[in-house]
Parts: structure tokens; C-alpha cells; sequence
């Protein structure tokens, strides 16, 4: 059977369990990946969980939690710079970004500078107000708790759902995996709770343990967190995610002034300030077991 035969707008030629079939994820990855669209995130636009497709919503859930279960995660966390406005919700691709949060991407069209460190647009003050106008931000492959046989989603964090400090047993993400992984349990074996904190002017989550997975949760989690979608999610941008091809609002690359030897440690370290308040400690992983063994 010739390709052109196989493929004719008139022919009907294939096999009857072939012909509905959905594209496959090793397919979309040899097509270029989401950038050729497909790609399924979860955005908290406007403190609301929206379920996005090739940057269309689909659903929302205006819950105050969400229920998740983390796949798979970047392991670093990157940088994303829009030069003018960025308008959120825009298919529209970075001016610069950063996988590794130490130097641009190979793909970027306009890279800022050869290294993140030295970038005039990670110096406090180059965006709005005091901040930076290079953000971080955090991707994940996520699956939501009522479908874990379902899709993987791109979950990106901004900043201050990543760092800071506990505060009245809100953890950021962060702080978190660092709780879990002293008492020797994987993030990825527990179902999640992500909450909007209200408390906080902008979209901001914190987290916490609701239950174990299961054995057979746990290997469907650590099968999805190893396949082609959870790589995609958290190598992609969000703009790539939606299909976003054009970079607009192009300026010139420049570095930074000398004078800033010690950025990238006051960028880590300083990206999210919090007020001191007086800490609650979070509930001893021993509880939460307890907790969980009487339910």
C-alpha cells in the first residue's frame, strides 16, 4: 500500500481500530512537542484553578483547594522574562527564559545576557516596584486525584509559591518537600492538597499531605511521572504549552553592571521576602499517618 494511497481524502483504508485513534505522546514529541499545540496545564489565574488546552480554557474549578498528585518536577527552577507588559493568559512566547535558572535557553530568540547571574534584568528594581524582572517560577507534571489514570498537567509556580518560610502551617512548595523529605516520604507518594491563600493580594498556594497513595496509585504515578507528557511539562514554557510561537516586545541584550558580584545567591535567597511572623509548626509527619491509618 503506496503513502499515497494510505493517506488520499477519498480512501478509507485503514484498519477499523486505527482510524480514531488520538495522537500519541511519542507522536506529538517527533512533531515538535506543544509547541505544535496539545499541551494540558493548570493555571491560577485570578485565584482560580482553570483547566487550559493549547491556550484555551476549558474548565474551572473556583474551589479553594485542589487535590494533585506531583508526577514529576523540574529540577531547577527556571526564569521567564517578558520585556514590556506581559499580559497573563496571552499565548505569547518570552523575550528570554531559562530552563536551569543559570542561563538562557538555547531556543530564546532575545537572551538578556550569556549568564542569569549577570543579567541587568534580574537585579531588583529592572521590574515593577523593587522587583525583578525576571521571574522564577517552578513547572510540575501533575495528576489530579479523581483521574489518576488521566492526563498529566503543567502546573508552573510563581515565586512565592515556592519560597518563604512556614507561616500558621502554610507551607510554600519548597518548604513542603523539605518536610516531607525529612521524615523520609517522596512528595510524589502522597496525594497533595493545593490551597489559594487568601491572605495573599496575588495568586499564591500552599500545600500539604491529605493521604498515602496507594500501591497501585503509586505505580501508576511513578509510570506518568516517567513518560513523554511529565517531561514535556516540565520543560516547557507555559507559552510553549499554549502553542505560542511569536515573541514580541524585543529590547536589546544587555548585562549587568559589575557592581552586582552577588546577584544570583540575593536572587534565591531573597525572591519572595516575607514578613516575620511568629511560625506554627506543621503537624509531625507521625500524626499525619496516624491521622491517616484511623480514616
Amino acid at each position: 500500500m503506496s503513502e499515497m494511497t494510505l493517506f488520499s481524502k477519498g480512501g478509507n483504508t485503514l484498519p477499523a481500530h486505527l482510524k480514531n485513534l488520538q495522537l500519541d505522546a511519542t507522536t506529538k514529541a517527533l512533531m515538535g512537542g506543544s509547541g505544535n499545540g496539545g499541551g494540558k496545564r493548570i493555571s491560577i489565574r485570578g485565584n482560580v484553578f482553570r483547566m487550559m488546552v493549547d491556550g484555551k480554557e476549558i474548565a474551572q474549578n473556583e474551589d479553594r483547594a485542589m487535590n494533585i498528585i506531583i508526577a514529576a518536577a523540574n529540577a531547577n527552577v527556571s526564569r521567564t522574562f517578558y520585556a514590556g507588559t506581559y499580559q497573563e493568559g496571552q499565548a505569547m512566547a518570552p523575550t528570554c527564559w531559562s530552563n536551569d535558572g543559570v542561563a538562557p535557553d538555547i531556543k530564546a530568540e532575545q537572551p538578556q545576557a550569556s549568564k542569569c547571574a549577570s543579567c541587568a534584568q534580574n537585579i531588583k528594581g529592572s521590574g515593577q516596584g523593587d522587583s525583578r524582572a525576571c521571574r522564577f517560577s517552578q513547572r510540575l507534571a501533575v495528576l489530579l486525584e479523581n483521574d489518576i489514570r488521566g492526563d498529566i498537567y503543567q502546573l508552573t509556580l510563581p515565586a512565592q509559591s515556592i519560597f518563604g518560610a512556614t507561616e500558621n502551617g502554610k507551607m510554600p512548595l519548597q518548604s513542603y518537600a523539605k518536610f516531607l523529605g525529612s521524615h523520609g516520604l517522596p512528595v510524589t507518594a502522597v496525594v497533595t492538597e493545593m490551597r489559594f491563600d487568601t491572605a495573599s493580594a496575588t495568586p499564591r498556594l500552599t500545600f500539604k499531605a491529605v493521604r498515602p497513595l496507594n500501591e497501585e496509585e503509586l505505580a501508576m504515578t511513578q509510570e506518568k511521572g516517567q513518560s513523554t507528557e511529565a517531561k514535556l511539562a516540565i520543560a516547557a514554557t507555559t507559552a510553549q504549552m499554549d502553542g505560542a510561537t511569536k515573541t514580541e516586545f524585543i529590547r536589546p541584550a544587555v548585562e549587568a553592571p559589575k557592581a552586582e558580584p552577588k546577584v544570583e545567591a540575593e536572587a534565591v535567597e531573597t525572591a519572595e521576602p516575607t514578613k516575620r511572623t511568629k511560625k506554627a509548626a506543621p503537624k509531625d509527619v507521625a500524626d499525619i499517618l496516624d491521622d491517616w491509618a484511623e480514616e
